[in-house]
């Protein structure tokens, strides 16, 4: 009942356009400067407030709605970003059900066109999950998506099954190190190596590696000192609107908790 509640108020925000998006920023681990931004949709119910992904977009992706979702997200944030002083990047998150029932080539050249954002400005991110099944048939998507000029990125890199059979099939513009190794490395010997890693496999292929997560300093010099190119994570603040997001540069801030 509550699932099927949750689908009927997630058509009704649709129309109603009750999402907004909020942009977490991503920084050069060298010089400070920020250098790109995540777009995160979040919820404003009319009754319950701001409603967090974890929550409804699980239903989303069982309804099929993330595709309108998705669509109005990346939308979103094309419009967004043309406006911005700085010619940021801005990365939107794609969902397996985009790939499945839409062809994401032309969604995106559309948008693209109608927004009149550079595609170079564009970075598209996919995790793991997507490349499982239909293997073939997601690659064929993701070159004519890399034919438009954008950027393609894999998220949570090393949380899924053959992420280095991924790699060596296409040619990652960008992969992002999951928030889960970033936090323990700092604990967990185990955790540690595995980050180190990642970072010199991207160094070897020529691929630009973001940490996740990165909430404290100590966790930021840790990356800067194995040679990780950028960062995001509560350490530069919280997710914002798209006025705040225009600055080059931020002085990072220590927060405790774990990024969104």
């Amino acid at each position: 009942q509550r699932r099927r509640m949750i689908e009927h108020e997630l058509r009704q925000a649709l129309d109603r356009e009750e999402f907004e998006v909020v942009y977490q920023s991503q920084h050069n681990l060298a010089s400070g400067a920020r250098v790109g931004v995540e777009a995160l949709v979040r919820w404003q119910h009319p009754v319950h407030g701001k409603v967090a992904p974890a929550h409804f977009i699980s239903v989303a992706e069982e309804t099929g709605l993330i595709v309108p979702l998705g669509e109005w997200v990346l939308r979103r944030a094309c419009g967004d970003a043309v406006s911005w002083t700085e010619p940021l990047t801005v990365a939107v998150n794609l969902s397996p059900a985009q790939f499945r029932d839409a062809d994401m080539a032309e969604t995106v050249a559309g948008v693209l066109r109608e927004t009149g954002l550079p595609p170079q400005r564009l970075e598209l991110e996919i995790t793991e999950s997507l490349l499982i099944s239909d293997t073939d048939e997601v690659f064929s998507k993701l070159r004519r998506l890399r034919e438009l000029g954008v950027r393609i990125v894999m998220d949570d890199f090393g949380t899924g099954y053959s992420s280095f059979n991924y790699l060596a099939r296409f040619a990652f513009d960008k992969i992002k190190i999951d928030r889960q190794f970033v936090r323990n490395m700092t604990r967990d010997p185990a955790m540690l190596a595995i980050v180190k890693t990642i970072i010199t496999l991207g160094k070897s292929l020529g691929v630009t590696v973001t940490a996740e997560g990165v909430e404290s300093e100590e966790q930021a010099t840790m990356l800067r000192e194995f040679g990780c190119p950028e960062a995001q994570g509560f350490l530069y603040g919280q997710p914002g609107a798209p006025e705040t997001t225009g600055t080059a540069k931020v002085t990072p801030i220590k927060r405790g908790t774990s990024a969104a």
